[in-house]
């Protein structure tokens, strides 16, 4: 598939009846690894996790290397590929012009809670940036509303997702992210203000299953650096194994 072809099939899933469940991956290896299920469909970049395979902390890694490494993931696979491209990059248009020649069809990026009118002006520049490169990107366009909230109340957190989704899906962005741990009310007040099918969460310890979210009209899940979490805590685990003279476990699938 070429790469506009690839953006509509990741536009296509979000649309569908049941929840696009994208599994985050960091680089090429564990990109194969979920590639290689049956059961998927399209692959998600961790931002988080290929700062920390850097070195870096979240959000701090230079564009140059988070291109070059999901440039990397898309090249390694014929399935569509949706990158964490955290704020931007102070030039969201140009970061995206950038992750299309890469191969990337689709992205996450954060409002960091910034003005209003500057988080959908980046919307607005992401979205043309698709339209000038011939490709329908598929924007997972992410609010921050909860996650830096603060000690407001949560009814205002729920507002401020609200209004700005409404504004971002009015600027073309395919779905619109709200990480944090939402429960079945949380959520429900979500979907009924930005719209079903509209809604993109992640999995994290004590939020819903991803059924639970599709019954609730939710459009996507997935799983940030939980993933990269679960796998090094089997790396530490097993090493700890190894020093008091275990062995490489049964049944270790030969995945690299």
């Amino acid at each position: 598939m070429t790469v506009a072809e690839k953006a509509q099939t990741l536009r296509s899933l979000h649309d569908a009846p049941e929840i696009l469940r994208v599994v985050n991956v960091w680089d090429v290896v564990s990109a194969k690894a979920i590639a290689a299920l049956p059961e998927t469909t399209a692959l998600a970049t961790a931002g988080h996790s290929i700062a920390a395979t850097f070195g870096y902390a979240d959000g701090q890694i230079p564009r140059e290397l988070m291109i070059d490494m999901v440039g990397r993931i898309a090249a390694s696979t014929e399935l569509p590929v949706s990158a964490d491209l955290d704020d931007g990059y102070d030039d969201a248009g140009e970061t995206t012009r950038l992750a299309i020649g890469a191969g990337i069809v689709g992205a996450n990026v954060e409002d960091r809670l910034k003005p209003f009118a500057d988080s959908v002006a980046v919307v607005e520049a992401i979205v043309k940036a698709g339209e000038a490169e011939g490709v329908p990107f598929a924007l997972n366009a992410r609010t921050d509303a909860f996650v830096r909230a603060g000690d407001r109340p949560i009814e205002e957190s729920i507002k401020d997702a609200i209004d700005r989704g409404r504004a971002f899906l009015d600027a073309g962005a395919t779905c619109v992210f709200v990480p944090g741990i939402l429960n079945a009310d949380v959520t429900t007040q979500l979907v009924e203000g930005i719209g079903r099918g509209k809604i993109s969460v992640i999995g994290l310890p004590g939020a819903l299953t991803a059924a639970e979210y599709e019954a609730l009209g939710v459009a996507r899940i997935s799983y940030g650096p939980m993933t990269q979490r679960v796998a090094l805590t089997a790396l530490q685990d097993v090493a700890k194994s190894l020093y008091v003279d275990g062995v490489i476990p049964e049944g270790t699938r030969a995945l690299n």
